[in-house]
């Protein structure tokens, strides 16, 4: 299994609408760095989902059920979607400043390149962010 972080504007989706949704297509990437992520996602893999802009903060866990596919949002075949269900919303959220300021994740791609929509996270730095969200 691969762990993955896929930020949003919560005013264009947010973890509510998600979950409202019971599952929905990941659209809207163009950037190429984050098609590649998306089209390495298998079924299962989780995804920490972050809410950008404001709120800066991971919000829940999410689940990919359908690897990649052309993007219906748009005629240009370079692009592709995910499809992605709620797993479960985060005890509490772990803002962009917490994951900072801990020392176990100054590696973390969030930290390093913070404008990526579409990023791995390892195994460890999962079990990091939900040590992180329970306290």
């Amino acid at each position: 299994m691969n762990y993955w972080l896929m930020k949003t504007e919560p005013n264009t989706f947010s973890w509510d609408d998600l979950v409202n949704k019971g599952r929905d297509h990941w659209d809207g990437v163009r950037n190429y760095a984050a098609r590649k992520h998306m089209m390495e996602m298998k079924a299962d893999d989780l995804a920490l989902f972050y809410h950008s802009v404001n709120e800066k903060s991971i919000v829940g866990i999410a689940k990919i059920v359908k690897e990649h596919y052309p993007d219906p949002t748009t005629d240009d075949d370079r692009w592709v979607v995910v499809d992605l269900a709620p797993e479960r919303k985060l005890t509490n959220p772990v803002t962009l400043d917490v994951v900072k300021a801990d020392s176990r994740l100054t590696n973390m791609v969030l930290v390093n390149n913070s404008r990526l929509s579409v990023q791995p996270v390892t195994e460890q730095e999962f079990k990091i962010i939900l040590e992180l969200s329970a306290q």
